[in-house]
């Protein structure tokens, strides 16, 4: 039985490909289009199906759409909140946004269109694909070919982290900006069974407050969210009393939010590109504090209910790894486990992994209720074959060689202080470069973080991560747990702090990701034979992009970014390749 998942509202689209329990393939449609985060400047046009994920799910399954059961679509337009469901249904042409006016700030005058082109997404799945992807998309039987299923955000969320997460039972929390009209889910997953607990409702959204404080700062919302998580590091809690005002806990699972009218308490909006303040960093080390303070009393409450030792979150709040420590450190769930695809993306997994569970369960095979697939790595995405690579780089007449000891000789020159765009396997699925599309370089330099920052054309207040093998990580991170996605900061160790001083923070703490061998062998041995050679097992992780660009999917992209950034190496498949020339 084969699933697909789609992700097409909001922003991140992305699909995602099982069969029979297990996960093939997942991909954001941002890797092939080039749109960051999907999100394109006509408003319902942000909204067309991710076909180019979609293609290569099916082609990495070397299946067309016709071989495909049930496809699962990450919102429900039934639930849409405030509006009849006709109205939902049906736009009066020429349609124009103002012939309905919002009557709440959660609305939009564009909702018709938007829940029409939602109604309307399996006839453009069917029809709507592009011409040069027509083959796969081809041949499906419209009256007995596939189940279409709307699957409600919130819920495809939720079983993104439960049928995804480590654990068999958990205690299960998300949250987000906003889905049909929830924000906030928690809930329990406990043999085989998920149960709803609480939900909060529009417009009382953290994941909104947030947007609303990253665009007043002057970032882009449903984008920068992390740069306000990093800008908090620089400031005090100067205005935590405004923020906690604005959001109440009720002592029952749920909160209130008001809205924080930013412009009457701190005046006008930073200017994007503009100078940083002392108050601009108060205002984000603020937000944090108070987003924090929150989500624990969430966390204990729903530790309350359920008595479970393991929770597992999802949502785009999840992927605030401040918080998430927080939550690990000071709640009182033994284990926490975050989706690394938490934002939008992931829902087209978490949608699939729902109707897949669902319909194998509705089959009254006992053994069909075991969950055959757990997320112990996020390469998922496409890769390219070495001959593949080969052929476009003499095609491109490129100078390169082919390396001996990949391992070896890259952490050669890592050792000499070389930047290197590193292209190995199958990309990410999620926002994170795990180490299959990244740029790498030595943590021993203290200028190192001011020189990627530089080459990526970032923000100098940007901090870069650490990647450690994961039985050294507690050796140079204190407490240091598994940590495979780098959803997590640690603290770094007092006595390794001046080993490692470019992924160290402001605040003494790194965003860490550990790996093992299992996971990504070359990686592995690439910190290994870095360690060999430096004693530090620990390399400096950023993802392989420039400012505006999303990571780097096929070797094309790679190269671009290579030659269009003062990148010194890169390292693609088994070949090197440099720009003051080398070997063929």
């Amino acid at each position: 039985m084969y699933t697909l998942g789609i992700n097409a509202v909001y922003h991140d689209s992305a699909a995602a490909l099982m069969r029979d329990g297990v996960v093939l393939a997942a991909a954001e449609d941002e890797r092939f289009t080039h749109v960051k985060h999907a999100k394109r400047p006509v408003p319902f046009s942000t909204w067309q199906l991710p076909y180019d994920a979609i293609d290569f799910c099916l082609k990495e399954a070397g299946i067309t759409l016709a071989d495909v059961d049930h496809v699962a679509y990450s919102y429900d337009p039934s639930l849409f909140p405030g509006m009849p469901k006709q109205e939902a249904l049906t736009i009066e042409l020429p349609f124009h946004p103002t012939k309905r006016k919002p009557t709440n700030p959660s609305e939009s005058p564009w909702d018709p269109l938007f829940l029409s082109y939602i109604v309307n997404a399996k006839a453009q799945l069917l029809d709507g694909a592009p011409h040069h992807l027509m083959k796969r998309f081809k041949g499906v039987d419209r009256e007995n070919g596939f189940q279409w299923h709307f699957v409600e955000h919130h819920l495809a969320h939720e079983a993104s982290a439960f049928l995804a997460a480590p654990f068999d039972d958990s205690a299960v929390l998300t949250m987000d900006g906003r889905g049909e009209g929830v924000t906030t889910s928690l809930g329990k997953f406990v043999d085989g069974e998920y149960t709803r607990l609480r939900q909060v409702e529009l417009p009382h959204s953290l994941g909104l407050l947030y947007e609303a404080v990253t665009s007043w700062l002057g970032f882009l919302h449903s984008s920068d969210e992390y740069k306000v998580m990093a800008l908090a590091a620089y400031g005090k809690p100067a205005y935590v009393d405004y923020f906690r005002g604005i959001v109440r806990y009720r002592s029952d699972g749920t909160y209130t939010v008001d809205a924080p009218r930013l412009v009457e308490r701190f005046g006008p909006a930073r200017e994007r590109g503009g100078p940083l303040e002392q108050r601009h960093f108060d205002i984000a080390c603020s937000l944090q504090r108070v987003l924090e303070e929150t989500v624990l009393q969430l966390a204990n409450w729903l530790h309350e209910q359920t008595g479970l030792p393991n929770l597992c979150m999802a949502g785009g709040v999840a992927l605030n790894c401040v918080m998430n420590s927080k939550v690990r450190d000071e709640g009182p769930f033994k284990d926490v486990w975050v989706q690394p695809a938490a934002g939008d993306a992931g829902t087209a997994l978490g949608a699939a992994l729902w109707i897949d569970w669902r319909e194998r369960a509705a089959q009254g095979n006992a053994g069909e209720r075991r969950r055959h697939w757990r997320m112990d790595h996020a390469y998922l995405g496409p890769a390219w074959p070495d001959d593949e690579i080969e052929q476009f780089l003499r095609w491109s007449k490129l100078p390169f060689r082919r390396l001996d000891d990949i391992a070896g000789e890259t952490a050669a020159l890592l050792a000499e202080g070389n930047v290197i765009g590193w292209y190995q396997g199958r990309t990410e699925f999620g926002p994170r470069a795990l180490g299959a599309r990244s740029i790498l370089a030595s943590p021993l330099d203290p200028g190192m973080q001011a020189k990627l920052n530089e080459i990526k054309d970032r923000e100098d207040f940007r901090p870069v991560a650490p990647v450690v093998m994961e039985e050294h990580a507690a050796d140079w991170f204190a407490n240091a747990r598994v940590a495979p996605f780098m959803l997590f900061v640690f603290d770094i160790r007092p006595d390794r702090a001046d080993r490692i001083p470019a992924v160290r923070h402001v605040d003494g703490t790194a965003r860490v990701q550990t790996v093992n061998r299992r996971q990504h062998p070359l990686y592995y041995d690439l910190l290994d034979a870095f360690r060999q050679r430096t004693g530090v097992p620990v390399l400096v992780n950023t993802s392989f992009n420039t400012r505006g660009e999303p990571m780097v999917n096929s070797p094309r992209d790679a190269v671009e970014s290579f030659w269009t950034s003062p990148l010194d190496a890169l390292v693609i498949g088994p070949f090197l390749v440099t720009k003051h020339g080398g070997q063929r």
